[in-house]
């Protein structure tokens, strides 16, 4: 059975007319279930990561000044969200989720997440919506919990870097970090990941899925990991208000079915996280993030 993380306090309270679309975290549940992708058995609510875990991806002075809220004005403008003592507690309950997931996915196949893929998170800092790390923390749980020579592959698709994935992971040979990102989009200052694919403004279905294709399963075949998370992003698409990237929601969703398809082919456990998506149209995001779970079903589900 596919299952998936989620818990009311993923819709977090922001401003009004804020850029981020929190409402997906509410509709993207209510749309899988009422179409019958997902029943309520699918879904649990995940618990807290231990603060054990955050200290091995995140340096201390960084996690107490964020469970603190002593983040400076600086700080706190770089993560774009307002700080809260909720907002602590939410993230530390997603990162919980994808923690969780890779157990589920270890003995299912696939796991996923209604949210995470927080790779802006550095070790020392939050940006760009992101405060911890989950797929980082998630990779430290398993190193920690399987054998010595236990590999994870992180795919990280979203349209913008996973710098901060790239920065906590960037000495460990363990982890091997691949990014497919928009050249000129954000972060200005890209970090070196293990494999850096930068894509120019307006990149269509074509050329994004043929690069994917082949540098994917080059990958798996020479690094040999033995687990996957795949950050979902769907800020590709051609209408993403941050992406400057040109996918169809045809292509988005052809995207997805590679890294499942490769995934099953080899046999490796798929941990899936949301990552970001700033459609004009809110449904449209919703469309994009439901056909992952539609594939996921399909294809890694017997």
């Amino acid at each position: 059975m596919l299952k998936v993380a989620w818990a009311p306090i993923y819709k977090h309270p922001l401003p009004e007319n804020h850029r981020f679309p929190m409402e997906k975290y509410e509709l993207l549940p209510e749309q899988l279930m009422y179409e019958g992708t997902l029943t309520q058995e699918n879904f649990f609510e995940p618990k807290q990561v231990s603060e054990e875990l955050i200290l091995q991806a995140h340096n201390a002075e960084y996690w107490y000044k964020l469970k603190n809220l002593q983040l400076t004005r600086k700080e706190e403008r770089a993560t774009g969200f307002p700080l809260s003592h909720q907002l602590i507690e939410r993230e530390i309950i997603i990162a919980g989720g994808s923690i969780q997931a890779t157990e589920y996915a270890l003995k299912h196949q696939v796991a996923m997440n209604i949210a995470g893929g927080t790779h802006h998170a550095f070790s020392n800092r939050g940006e760009g919506f992101c405060l911890l790390n989950d797929i980082a923390l998630a990779s430290y749980h398993l190193l920690n919990t399987q054998a010595d020579d236990y590999k994870i592959l992180v795919v990280d698709l979203d349209v913008h870097q996973g710098n901060g994935t790239a920065e906590i992971f960037k000495n460990n040979d363990r982890v091997f970090t691949f990014s497919m990102h928009g050249e000129k989009n954000y972060p200005l200052k890209k970090e070196k990941s293990d494999l850096d694919i930068p894509l120019p403004d307006g990149t269509g279905d074509e050329e994004y899925l043929k690069s994917l294709k082949i540098n994917l399963k080059n990958i798996i075949e020479s690094f040999l990991p033995k687990f996957v998370f795949f950050q979902s992003g769907v800020d590709v698409l051609a209408d993403d208000k941050l992406g400057r990237l040109a996918l169809s929601i045809e292509g988005c969703k052809e995207r997805d079915r590679i890294v499942f398809e490769l995934c099953k082919l080899h046999s490796l456990p798929l941990m899936v996280s949301m990552g970001g998506g700033y459609s004009k149209s809110l449904n449209r995001i919703i469309e994009a993030h439901a056909n992952t779970y539609r594939l996921a079903q399909q294809i890694l589900i017997d």
